[in-house]
């Protein structure tokens, strides 16, 4: 399954309650990717919690985009990508 790396910015910031409510709205993300076959790896924020770097693997960009579309979330970018880590030549 492709691995694709996806930028959005939160203008207001990224606002998720620490608390039931957050589990809940986290829970609705997976199970509306899961529908167009979008699984949510994880995900970077940082400290101003005004840009997310997320870790997705699905079909295909369009699959991701649509994921996104579906749960109100926006996208800056798309990119596949692939792991290169400090133990890649040895």
């Amino acid at each position: 399954m492709p691995r694709f790396m996806v930028e959005r910015t939160f203008a207001d910031g990224l606002l998720i309650p620490t608390n039931d409510d957050g589990a809940s709205a986290m829970l609705g993300v997976v199970d509306t990717n899961a529908e167009l076959g979008v699984t949510w790896v994880h995900s970077y924020v940082n400290a101003e919690k005004t840009k997310t770097f997320c870790v997705y693997d699905g079909p295909d960009a369009e699959a991701i985009r649509s994921a996104a579309t579906k749960n109100g979330l926006p996208v800056d970018s798309i990119s596949q990508v692939s792991v290169l880590d400090p133990y890649f030549y040895h």
